[in-house]
């Protein structure tokens, strides 16, 4: 049975200035809440195929978050403590505990950080291929170098738009998503290029794509950190991962997927955005996982 989507808005004013983060609300049941990865090209929309499957069985919410998805953005300075303020925030305004989380990539992270000091907030957690150190950070190994903040203030200025222009060219997208996004190198077509596009070409876009890139959204710096976070929960945690991840935030996933709480299960495909790319093997694993853990409840 297909459930309409319906497009929702919440106004969100915990940043200082009034920021208006999409929503799409499909399914009946259940809360289940689900969060996008953060990047240059990510949206809540690569979270559609699965959401559709999910919506089967819960009322599925799927936001952007503030200084990302394909709205124009105002300038904030955006950090991982402040998504942590939006989260609690947005939980509030959805009035009902979820069921699940289904968190992604960066968002992972987040949720991890936001269960870490909020640890009765949802009954279960599904961690998509997690990562938790942006591009940057990952390279220097979790050093925080002084260059990165100047970046940050040269994409925040006037020339930065110029920069970033060619920072989103085809070509450059293409890369990037072939490298670490996607296990299928013709996957970005035509058509799903020129959606990827519309984002970075959002109104103020760059802001927060640039502190993604230099590490303002990085809920841990080592793999140990967000291990020991993980460990502290008292919800079942399920982690998918696949062989084709890049090789830093593979090594990642295989610490956090060590820690004694983790059902940690690896798919066949897929890279970092494995939810978009491959949303059926997705879904079956995070539909088995609660069977399991109803199943469990009851017996």
């Amino acid at each position: 049975m297909a459930h309409f989507a319906r497009q929702d808005a919440f106004i969100w004013h915990g940043a200082g200035v009034p920021i208006t983060v999409d929503m799409t609300t499909q399914g009946r049941g259940p809360l289940a809440l689900l969060l996008p990865a953060i990047s240059t090209v990510s949206t809540r929309h690569e979270l559609a195929p699965l959401q559709a499957r999910l919506a089967e069985h819960y009322r599925t919410v799927s936001v952007d978050w503030p200084g990302f998805g394909d709205r124009a953005r105002p300038f904030h300075e955006g950090n991982a403590a402040l998504m942590v303020r939006f989260l609690d925030d947005l939980l509030t305004h959805l009035s009902e505990r979820p069921a699940l989380v289904v968190a992604a990539g960066h968002g992972a992270g987040l949720a991890l950080l936001y269960l870490k000091r909020h640890p009765d907030a949802c009954d279960a957690l599904a961690l998509v291929a997690p990562t938790w150190r942006g591009p940057l950070p990952t390279m220097t190994r979790g050093v925080n170098k002084p260059w990165f903040k100047q970046l940050r203030q040269v994409f925040d200025s006037p020339v930065g738009k110029g920069l970033y222009w060619l920072n989103i060219r085809p070509w450059c997208i293409r890369k990037m998503v072939n490298e670490h996004v996607f296990e299928q190198q013709d996957w970005l077509n035509r058509a799903r290029m020129a959606g990827k596009r519309q984002v970075p070409k959002s109104a103020g876009a760059r802001h927060g794509s640039i502190r993604f890139v230099t590490g303002c959204y990085d809920a841990f710096i080592h793999a140990e950190d967000a291990r020991a976070a993980v460990e502290g929960l008292n919800v079942p945690v399920l982690m998918l991962s696949t062989p084709h991840m890049p090789a830093r935030s593979g090594e990642n996933m295989q610490v956090l997927g060590e820690a004694g709480n983790v059902d940690a299960v690896t798919l066949p495909h897929g890279r970092l955005l494995m939810h978009e790319e491959c949303p059926e093997a997705v879904y079956r694993a995070i539909h088995d996982f609660m069977e399991q853990r109803a199943a469990a409840a009851q017996g």
